[in-house]
């Protein structure tokens, strides 16, 4: 049944993680041809963004070892396939095979940063500028990713003003895009409210802004529709609610993007997505990886009669 809510877009846009989020996280490499089958398979079941690997070391992410391999297999289809690179490496080897979107990754928190990126954040900060300044040039889009936007495992509770510190930096660096990291999954709406108003007090407009809630207190609906009624139309999930983070091992899996979608036919928001084909691609995906998903719609969906 759909019930429209009051002060909410029309339509949101939704950003698929899981073939890039949610595989790195696996512990076993997943075969190039299943991955690039996963893409099509979301891209056909209409999400309109698919963020296709990560263009990181080898030594670092394993599991994306096959950028190389898998982007060709993928670039041509009818969506928006943004990659993530760490540095002008990384840039460069996502030009080369035809990248039009790219994302960089930083920290909002000094112990994330030397975790994930063996940098304090404003040296971080100080290696993505180039890379965004020459994928400006080049054409592309950039999107900016920035983690532990509420709360970090070593640090605790993260204040409001050091996420809009580092977000007005990326923002004035060039990205189009900023998307705020519930990394470790403890956000509560009123946490949601308090950001992003500080974030467009400091000048970031709400149109640049971009959610990505993990589900570990089971609160990333919620965060979820906080941020759609203070006017986000961008929210990431992942299919079947895979993935984590291998930096923090408290990080539980992503925003299911079934369980996202529910919510957002229900409330009488376009998103595009066929629900029952995107189902089918996360019970597909499941097998592949030899268990069943954690998302709720996926499991209620497939065992109907």
């Amino acid at each position: 049944m759909t019930v429209p809510g009051a002060g909410l877009p029309a339509r949101v846009r939704i950003h698929e993680v899981g073939a890039r989020d949610g595989l790195q996280n696996e512990k076993g490499a997943v075969p190039t041809e299943v991955k690039a089958e996963f893409v099509r398979r979301l891209a056909a079941a209409g999400l309109g963004t698919v963020e296709a690997t990560s263009f990181v070391h080898p030594k670092w992410v394993p599991q994306l070892a096959d950028a190389e391999d898998l982007f060709p297999l993928v670039r041509d289809l009818p969506v928006r396939l943004p990659v993530l690179v760490p540095n002008e490496r990384g840039l460069d080897r996502a030009l080369a095979l035809g990248a039009r979107e790219i994302a960089v990754f930083a920290s909002a928190t000094e112990s994330f940063a030397k975790a994930n990126l063996n940098r304090t954040v404003d040296e971080s900060l100080a290696l993505f500028a180039p890379t965004v300044v020459r994928a400006i040039e080049a054409g592309l889009k950039v999107r900016g990713y920035l983690s532990m936007c509420f709360g970090d495992p070593w640090e605790g509770p993260v204040p409001v003003e050091q996420v809009v510190r580092v977000a007005r930096a990326l923002a004035d660096m060039g990205c189009d895009e900023l998307s705020l990291g519930d990394t470790i999954g403890v956000a509560t709406p009123g946490h949601v409210e308090a950001l992003l108003t500080a974030l467009n007090e400091a000048g970031v407009p709400t149109s640049r802004i971009a959610v990505h809630f993990h589900d570990t207190y089971g609160q990333a609906l919620s965060n979820t529709l906080a941020a759609l009624r203070h006017g986000v139309s961008t929210v990431d999930a992942s299919a079947g609610g895979l993935g984590g983070c291998p930096y923090a091992k408290s990080a539980t899996g992503n925003l299911a993007t079934e369980d996202l979608v529910w919510m957002l036919d229900g409330l009488g928001i376009e998103t595009g997505v066929d629900l029952a084909a995107l189902t089918a691609t996360s019970v597909w995906m499941a097998e592949q990886l030899g268990r069943p998903s954690p998302s709720r719609t996926v499991r209620a969906l497939s065992h109907k009669e």
